[in-house]
């Protein structure tokens, strides 16, 4: 194994290491800034619902079907997946959390549940209208990053889309307590183009602390 091959899978446990010890709640979740939960879900499905009227996906389309990547207990698939679309699949790195899901997400379209790092995961492919990513993707190395996002091109319906929503940082931050990078809004774009994908739609996230990062939601195809 090279030294550069030791360092990437470091990245990655030490990333897991963080999360299996955080409390499977909500507020775990969003490492204590719970206030941010409702007007984080808010504006994140007036986000998806214009996204929807745009590529005519989700509720008007038989079998619609989302992914949640990095979906912890499932605070996204239940407030926010779920009412829209006739199945959620959860893809989570700590199993803790998935065994939770199921409890707190509690509903028959809850699907399938991968318990996979988002630096190997494979999703099906041609099934998925959303396949949506939040305060997760600073946990995978540029290269990976890029590659996921191709894969998950190849998990999308014809017209389907992914939906990122991330920090903004001013310059690539690296935070050493769970292994993840914060990134500047042009080089999320740039890794976008990199993995061969277009912006269609973006949104700055409102109400949010003033002491935290600048939030944006983006949807590309």
């Amino acid at each position: 194994m090279t030294t550069q091959s030791r360092e990437n899978d470091q990245f990655y446990t030490n990333a897991f290491d963080y999360w299996k010890s955080v409390p499977a709640t909500v507020d775990g979740m969003l490492d204590g800034h719970v206030v941010v939960s409702d007007p984080d879900l808010k504006q994140s499905e007036s986000f998806l619902l214009k996204v929807i009227k745009m590529r005519s996906i989700g509720p008007n389309r038989a079998n619609s079907r989302a992914l949640d990547c990095g979906a912890g207990i499932g605070r996204i698939s239940k407030v926010l997946l779920i009412p829209h679309f006739q199945q959620v699949d959860l893809v989570e790195l700590c199993p803790s959390f998935l065994s939770q899901a199921k409890d707190y997400v509690a509903s028959d379209r809850l699907g399938q549940l991968f318990c996979s790092g988002l630096q190997q995961f494979v999703p099906e492919t041609g099934v998925y209208d959303v396949i949506w990513c939040q305060w997760v993707l600073g946990h995978l190395k540029d290269k990976d990053l890029v590659e996921f996002f191709r894969r998950c091109k190849n998990g999308l319906k014809p017209d389907g889309v992914i939906i990122i929503k991330e920090n903004m940082s001013n310059e690539v931050d690296f935070d050493e307590k769970d292994s993840s990078y914060s990134r500047p809004r042009l080089e999320w774009l740039k890794l976008i183009h990199l993995a061969g994908l277009q912006m269609l739609k973006e949104e700055k996230q409102r109400n949010f602390p003033v002491d935290l990062y600048e939030v944006r939601m983006i949807a590309f195809a």
